[in-house]
């Protein structure tokens, strides 16, 4: 169809060209659900995993198949789902794919969790022993992925997301990512960042014009309300990789207004939960 090619060309020539006043206005919002991925075999023997592409256990599926089936309950329609590279993410995010009906599952290389340098597949007592005092003071080795990056590569790919979702005109998001990015993600905006349990996660607006992802997507994101499992078998609040490290766990304001997440109070893991 050649009037719809010209008009595509047409449309982003104007997008390119366009004040930064008037894009604003041609916005459009998208809900935005970032889920951690379910109980992993690393998560279930307190290994730390970044990077490291570590496949679910039977609890982590089930966790995704109950949680889908909350979702599923909620008064509001899903234009699909989307998750990291990393196989924990992927496998989580097909089971609720499937649970939710919502087709094939996107993915982005972008989503994946911070990686963790030498210290991925280390228990925390191995982590004291060979770096004393490190994971109380928050502290990181030089081979850790830096928060900055972290923060700027996911806000990219959610933005990404976002996009796709809009165009699909259908509803919200899910997106199924990693603790670590989720809460660098939440700490960038100034909130603090509470730990976040295999399946909790949180809300998330994202504000799509024409620009592409990489420009300025932390700026487009507004954090919502905290997104409680629910009534699942807790597990991953006492894992390592929670911290996103190089800073306190609760943010620093500077100065400024103190901002807190809205609702959703996490749940607290029982004595006999890993």
């Amino acid at each position: 169809d050649m009037s719809r090619g010209l008009g595509d060309v047409y449309k982003r020539q104007v997008q390119r060209n366009v004040p930064g006043t008037l894009r604003r206005v041609l916005q459009r919002t998208i809900d935005v659900l970032a889920l951690r991925h379910g109980q992993s075999k690393w998560n279930a023997v307190r290994r730390w995993q970044g990077a490291a592409d570590i496949p679910l256990t039977d609890l982590g599926r089930t966790q995704a198949r109950r949680t889908a089936e909350r979702l599923g309950t909620l008064d509001r329609a899903w234009s699909g789902v989307w998750s990291s590279t990393l196989v924990r993410a992927g496998e989580t995010a097909t089971i609720i794919a499937g649970v939710l009906g919502l087709g094939e599952v996107g993915s982005d290389r972008r989503l994946r969790e911070a990686h963790a340098g030498e210290w991925q597949g280390l228990t925390p007592d191995e982590i004291e022993v060979r770096y004393p005092g490190w994971l109380d003071a928050h502290r990181r080795p030089d081979t850790f992925e830096p928060y900055d990056e972290v923060v700027a590569r996911g806000s990219a790919g959610l933005y990404a997301v976002a996009q796709a979702a809009v165009a699909r005109a259908s509803g919200a998001a899910l997106v199924v990512s990693h603790s670590g990015l989720i809460r660098s993600i939440i700490r960038s905006h100034g909130h603090d960042d509470p730990r976040i349990p295999n399946l909790g996660g949180v809300w998330l607006t994202v504000a799509v014009d024409g620009s592409p992802a990489g420009t300025n997507a932390a700026d487009r994101i507004t954090i919502g309300d905290l997104f409680d499992p629910g009534d699942i078998v807790v597990s991953g609040i006492d894992m390592p990789g929670e911290d996103p490290g190089e800073k306190p766990e609760h943010a620093q304001h500077d100065g400024a207004a103190e901002h807190e997440l809205a609702g959703g109070s996490l749940l607290e893991p029982s004595g006999d939960e890993v």
